[in-house]
């Protein structure tokens, strides 16, 4: 494993963590402006439609895969970079 790799292991952890928090504070504004409500629902909200739960659950998703994807891809495009090597 050459160094560049190595060093991008807690970059990595932490714009993993980073892009999550991130991903949940899009997906609660999208929801918002979606569904005109502040929370979405959860899987046992017993108030709520199987077709409103999944449709969230699919929304929040597809959010959380976007954002870790470009976050991961923009840490890695600077990792190269500054290290000249390609960290995956």
């Amino acid at each position: 494993m050459n160094k560049s790799k190595i060093a991008y292991k807690p970059v990595g952890l932490a714009l993993g963590a980073g892009a999550g928090m991130l991903a949940g504070v899009t997906f609660k504004q999208v929801w918002k402006l979606a569904g005109h409500e502040d929370d979405a629902p959860d899987a046992t909200d017993e108030g709520r439609t199987w077709r409103e739960i999944l449709l969230a659950a699919a929304l929040q998703g597809a959010i959380f895969a976007v954002v870790k994807a470009a976050v991961e891809r923009g840490g890695a495009t600077a990792v190269r970079r500054i290290s000249g090597t390609w960290p995956a």
